[in-house]
C-alpha cells in the first residue's frame, strides 16, 4: 500500500497526466521497492551461506584430522562437486538429422570434421552472449543462458544465438552443396547444475527443463527453431513467431510450441528479420536494465558508508523512479529514457569511493561497468555528462541533464522535505561540513530561494510546494530563537 505522502504525490500527478501514466508510475514505485526488499533478502541469504560454509570448513578439518586425508585434497573434492539451482535458465538443444545418411556418400572423416566445424562455429556464436556451453554428444549440441550468471535477458539471447546457428547451417549447405539438416529447440525454466572442475569449471544441467527441450527437438522439423510457450512469452516482443502445435508432457498436460521465423521487421536491419537494429538493442537494454539496477543497488547497499543518511540506496531508487516519471511526461523516447535511467542509477554510486567529487567517481564506475552491458562509447559519454551536470550548483545543458537535476533535488518540493532535509544535515554534520542546525536552515532558505526547476513537469509538480518549504524553514528558525 502507498503511504499518505505517496498517495498525495500520485494525486498531484493526475492534474497533468492521464490515468495510464499514473498507473505506470505507481507500478514502477512498487517494483523498485520490491527490488530493494529482494536485495536485502539476498544479502541475508548470502550471510547465512557464509555461516554454513564456516561450519562446513570446520567439519572438513575435523574429518580430515581423524581420517588422515589432507585438508587441501578434501576441499578440492568439495570444490569439484557442487550442485547449484537456477530458477530461470533457457536451454537450447540442437540435433543434426540425416547425419548417418551423409556418411556413405563421403569419407566418414570428412563428415566428422564438418560436424566439428559446426560445433566450433556454434561455440563462437554463443561466445558473443552470456551463454554457457553444456556439452556435445554425437550429433547433438546443448547450451544454456542464465548460467552461471543469472540474468533476465537469457531467453532473448538464446533465441538470437539459435537463429544464427540455423542460418549458419543454411549458408553452409548453399556453399558446400551438402544437405545438413538441423533441428533446434528452446525452453525456459528451472534447472539444477552440477559443477565440476577447478581450473576450468564445467556445468552439467538436469531437470524437467532439459528433458522438455530434448523432447521438443525430437518433435520438431528440420530447419525450424521451436520455442516453448514459456520462452515465447518472454521473447515475443522481439521475434516473429508462428504457432506450431502441442507437445504432450507427462504430468503437465499439453505444452504449446511456437516456431521462430526471425526478428520482427521493425527491430531488424533493413526490416529483413536477420540482424538486430538500434531499436532492438534499445528495447533489449531496457529489459537488461533490471539486471544492471540490481547489480548497482547491491553495490550501493554493500559499499556505502553507514553514515550516509541522505545519499543512500533509497535516494538512488527515488531518483531512478523520478527521472522516468519526468521523462515520460516530457515525451522522451525509449533510447533517451534508457540513458537517463542509467545516469540516475549511477549518479551517486561514486560515494562508494569518496564523498567529495563523488560525481566524477560515479562516472569512473560507469565507464568501467557499462561496456559489459553493451553500452556504446557514445552512450557512455552522454551518461557521464548527464551525471556531471548534477554537481552543485546544477547547470544542465540539455533535456536529459535537466531532468536528472530536477529529480536529484525533487525533495525540495515534496511534503516530506523537512525529514529529508534533516537527514542531509546529519550527513553533513558527521563530516564536519556544517555544525549549527540554524545555520543549515538559513542555507536551505537561501538555496531554495535561488533554485529553479528546469523542466515544465517538475515546475508543475514541485514549484508551489517549494515555496511552502521556505515558510516552514522560516518558522523553524523563529521557534529556535524564541
Amino acid at each position: 500500500m502507498f503511504s499518505e505522502s505517496e498517495s498525495k504525490y500520485l494525486g498531484s500527478m493526475e492534474e497533468f497526466q492521464d490515468n495510464q501514466l499514473v498507473r505506470r508510475i505507481a507500478k514502477l514505485v512498487q517494483q523498485n521497492k520490491k527490488l530493494c526488499l529482494e536485495n536485502k533478502k539476498l544479502r541475508d541469504k548470502y550471510d547465512e551461506l557464509l555461516l554454513k560454509n564456516e561450519d562446513y570448513e570446520q567439519l572438513i578439518e575435523k574429518y580430515t584430522q581423524s581420517s588422515g586425508i589432507e585438508p587441501s585434497i578434501e576441499r578440492e573434492i568439495a570444490e569439484r562437486h557442487t550442485s547449484l539451482k537456477f530458477n530461470m535458465a533457457t536451454v537450447l538443444y540442437t540435433d543434426f538429422h540425416g547425419f548417418r545418411d551423409l556418411i556413405p556418400e563421403e569419407n566418414p572423416d570428412v563428415i566428422i570434421d564438418q560436424l566439428d566445424t559446426f560445433y566450433m562455429k556454434f561455440d563462437e556464436i554463443i561466445d558473443n552472449y552470456p551463454i554457457e556451453k553444456i556439452k556435445t554428444i554425437g550429433d547433438s549440441y546443448m547450451c544454456a543462458g542464465g548460467i552461471p550468471e543469472k540474468n533476465i535477458t537469457n531467453p532473448v539471447e538464446v533465441v538470437l544465438a539459435g537463429l544464427k546457428m540455423l542460418d549458419l547451417v543454411k549458408q553452409s549447405n548453399i556453399i558446400t552443396g551438402r544437405s545438413w539438416e538441423v533441428r533446434l529447440a528452446v525452453h525456459t525454466g528451472p534447472v539444477t547444475a552440477n559443477v565440476s572442475g577447478k581450473n576450468k569449471i564445467s556445468y552439467d544441467i538436469k531437470g524437467d527443463t532439459v528433458n522438455i527441450a530434448s523432447r521438443m527437438e525430437s518433435s520438431g522439423r528440420n530447419g525450424h527453431l521451436l520455442i516453448s510457450v514459456m520462452t515465447y512469452e518472454l521473447v515475443r516482443e522481439f521475434f516473429v513467431c508462428e504457432y506450431y502445435g502441442k507437445l504432450p508432457v507427462k504430468y503437465k498436460g499439453n505444452l504449446d510450441l511456437y516456431s521462430v521465423k526471425g526478428i520482427r521487421p521493425e527491430l531488424s536491419e533493413k526490416e529483413e528479420g536477420i540482424l538486430p537494429n538500434k531499436a532492438f538493442n534499445t528495447k533489449f537494454a531496457l529489459i537488461q536494465f533490471h539486471d544492471l539496477q540490481e547489480m548497482i543497488l547491491d553495490k550501493i547497499e554493500r559499499e556505502l558508508p553507514q553514515n550516509l543518511f541522505y545519499h543512500n540506496m533509497k535516494h538512488t531508487v527515488d531518483v531512478v523512479t523520478e527521472v522516468e516519471l519526468i521523462g515520460w511526461a516530457e515525451g522522451l523516447n525509449d533510447e533517451q529514457l534508457l540513458l537517463l535511467k542509467t545516469a540516475a542509477l549511477f549518479h551517486d554510486v561514486g560515494h562508494t569511493i569518496g564523498y567529495d567529487n563523488h560525481e566524477f567517481h560515479s562516472t569512473e564506475i560507469a565507464r568501467k561497468i557499462l561496456p559489459d552491458f553493451r553500452y556504446s562509447p557514445e552512450e557512455i559519454d552522454i551518461i557521464c555528462e548527464t551525471i556531471m551536470a548534477t554537481k552543485l550548483p546544477p547547470a544542465p545543458h540539455n533535456m536529459l541533464q535537466s531532468i536528472l537535476c530536477d529529480a536529484d533535488l525533487d525533495y525540495l518540493g515534496r511534503i516530506d522535505f523537512i525529514p529529508v532535509s534533516n537527514a542531509l544535515f546529519e550527513e553533513l554534520k558527521v563530516r564536519e561540513k556544517i555544525t549549527s542546525f540554524d545555520d543549515w536552515n538559513k542555507m536551505q532558505i537561501a538555496f531554495i530561494s535561488k533554485h529553479q526547476y528546469f523542466t515544465e513537469t517538475a515546475r508543475n509538480l514541485r514549484e508551489v510546494n517549494k515555496q511552502n518549504q521556505i515558510e516552514r524553514l522560516k518558522s523553524l528558525l523563529e521557534e529556535s530563537t524564541n
